[in-house]
């Protein structure tokens, strides 16, 4: 078990992904640096706040 950087809840890393929490995944490594240190739902608000907000990259 690890625990989100973002939330502080303990989550399973070895647990399925959907695709949100991949996109989520990319965003951690490529653009804030963090990858591997959050949980499945903090990646997939991740992505999906960055979708609805972040223009420049969702173009």
């Amino acid at each position: 078990m690890k625990t989100c950087g973002i939330c502080k809840k303990e989550y399973d890393e070895t647990q399925a992904h959907s695709e949100y929490a991949e996109a989520g995944e990319w965003l951690a490594g490529e653009v804030w640096g963090d990858a591997g240190e959050l949980c499945p739902l903090c990646l997939e608000n991740r992505a999906t706040l960055v979708m609805m907000y972040d223009h420049e990259l969702n173009s």
